[in-house]
C-alpha cells in the first residue's frame, strides 16, 4: 500500500511543504511515483519518516539527521535502540515518546506492522520544520541567523547534548530565582538574564542587549515560547522577560 503526500502529511502531523523539502534535499524521497509523476510513500518510507520525526523531535538538525539515518553501520534496529536511549534521557513530555520508541521496537521484534496511525500519534501536532521554516523566512536575511546557521553546522550530538544542558541549567537557576521570590529586576536576576545571553553569544549568534530584550518580548507574545517557559515554572516567561529587560536598562545605563 502507498500513500499520497497529502495523506502522509496528515498522518505525520507535518506540513506537505516539509515533506517536499525532504524530498529536495535527499533526506526522504518517496519510493513511488505515480503514473502522473506525483510522489507516493510505502512502508518503508514511513518507517524512516518515523525515525526523522524522533531524531528532529530530540533537536538534531536535517544535517545530522540524514548523517545518522544514513549510516551504514546502524540498521533500524540500532537507530530505535539509539533514540529510545535518548529519549530517556529526557523528562516530562518526552517520556512518552520513549514509550512509542519501546512500542516501535516491540512490534518490529515480533513483526508486527504497526498501523501508520500508531506510528505518528506520539507527535502531537507539533512540526520542528514548520518553525524552522518560519525562522528563516523572519530572519533568514540577518546575519545572526546566518552566524547561526555556521556555527551549528559543526555541532556533533554530543555538542548538542552539552548545550541543551548547560542551556537547561540556566533556565533553572532562573526559575529558582523566581521560586524564592527575587525581584526579576534584581541584581542576581540580572546576572543570570546576561549569562543566557551570553550563552546565546558564545554559541548560536551575536545577541546583543537589543536582540535580546527582544527575544524576551517574543517569550510572552509567542505563545509556543510562553508555553515552553511556562512548562518550567509557571511565570517564568514573564519573569525571564523582565529580567532581560533589568539587564539591559543596567549595561546600556
Amino acid at each position: 500500500m502507498s500513500y499520497s503526500v497529502g495523506q502522509v502529511a496528515a498522518l505525520a502531523k507535518v506540513t506537505v511543504r516539509t515533506l517536499h523539502h525532504y524530498d529536495e534535499i535527499g533526506l526522504l524521497v518517496p519510493g513511488e511515483r505515480s503514473r502522473a509523476g506525483h510522489r507516493r510513500y510505502g512502508d518503508a518510507d514511513l518507517d524512516r519518516l518515523q525515525r526523522i520525526r524522533f531524531y528532529r523531535e530530540l533537536g538534531f538538525p536535517l544535517d545530522e539527521v540524514a548523517v545518522l539515518l544514513d549510516d551504514p553501520g546502524a540498521d533500524p534496529q540500532e537507530h530505535l535502540r539509539r533514540q529510545h536511549g535518548l529519549l530517556t534521557g529526557r523528562i516530562a513530555r518526552l517520556q512518552e515518546m520513549a514509550a512509542a520508541v519501546e512500542t516501535a521496537m516491540e512490534a518490529r521484534r515480533m513483526g508486527i506492522n504497526l498501523t501508520p496511525e500508531e506510528k505518528f500519534e506520539v507527535f502531537g501536532d507539533a512540526d520542528p520544520d514548520r518553525y524552522e521554516e518560519e525562522a528563516q523566512r523572519r530572519w533568514g536575511g540577518t546575519e545572526a541567523y546566518a552566524a547561526s546557521r555556521r556555527r551549528t553546522a559543526a555541532y556533533t550530538k554530543e555538542d548538542w547534548k552539552r548545550l541543551r544542558d548547560a542551556f537547561d541549567a540556566i533556565h533553572a537557576r532562573m526559575a529558582d530565582l523566581l521560586a524564592a521570590g527575587v525581584p526579576a529586576d534584581s541584581p542576581r536576576a540580572a546576572d543570570v538574564a546576561e549569562e543566557h545571553r551570553r550563552f546565546l553569544s558564545d554559541h548560536y549568534y551575536t545577541c546583543t542587549y537589543e536582540i535580546h530584550t527582544g527575544l524576551g518580548e517574543m517569550y510572552v507574545t509567542d505563545p509556543r515560547f510562553t508555553a515552553t517557559y511556562e512548562s518550567i515554572k509557571p511565570g517564568l516567561a514573564t519573569y525571564m522577560r523582565d529580567a532581560m529587560k533589568a539587564n539591559a536598562a543596567r549595561a546600556t545605563a
